[in-house]
């Protein structure tokens, strides 16, 4: 009888400390990638609108499914062309000619777990790029207090990326429901076998 009960409960033991160890390793598993910082950065005023954006992120991104939007202040599109993903960096080239003002570029790529995620940032440029056509300048392109002026391209003091959606992690969930399911699976079944064990030792 204590050898049943001895097994039963190294059994369930054994149990729980393989669950509670694949639930540590699929913690960090589960976190999806983000965004680190962006060029230009987050509010950052640059001389002239740069000939590329880009958003760098923690891990490589996947290079398919990637888009990148680069609108003026009027809502026209400056982005020209595919999404160049270089390690753990995407990129966005704009077009020739884009006028001065504030720019809101919103971007979304495959994360390196397979899952999408998005974000935004803006940047002002005080001059239109070369070739671009004479245009006022409005108000609210004027510079950000503070951030200062920066060649064209550059990457003011790196900010993350606002808005970037985490998609809530359902495999983790899943697994946690699952390892919960087996061990109170394990623990009926062990109470069935001692009491089976009890029932054959009074009839002994």
């Amino acid at each position: 009888m204590r050898s049943i009960r001895r097994q039963l409960l190294s059994a369930v033991l054994g149990s729980f400390v393989f669950a509670a160890a694949l639930l540590v390793l699929a913690g960090p598993a589960s976190a999806h990638d983000a965004a680190e910082s962006s060029s230009p950065a987050q509010g950052a005023t640059v001389a002239t609108p740069p000939e590329t954006v880009s958003v760098t992120f923690n891990n490589n991104p996947l290079g398919i499914g990637s888009q990148f939007s680069v609108k003026d202040e009027t809502g026209a599109e400056w982005a020209d062309g595919a999404v160049e993903i270089v390690d753990n960096v995407a990129s966005q080239k704009l077009k020739a000619g884009a006028p001065a003002g504030a720019y809101t570029v919103s971007w979304r790529v495959v994360s390196s777990d397979s899952h999408p995620i998005e974000g935004t940032f803006g940047f002002t440029a005080t001059a239109a790029a070369a070739g671009a056509a004479p245009t006022a300048v409005s108000t609210s392109a004027t510079a950000v207090p503070g951030m200062g002026t920066a060649e064209p391209g550059a990457t003011a003091t790196p900010l993350p990326v606002p808005d970037a959606s985490q998609p809530f992690p359902w495999s983790l969930v899943i697994f946690v429901a699952v390892a919960v399911g087996l061990l109170v699976a394990i623990g009926i079944l062990a109470k069935r076998r001692l009491g089976a064990a009890g029932d054959e030792e009074e009839s002994a």
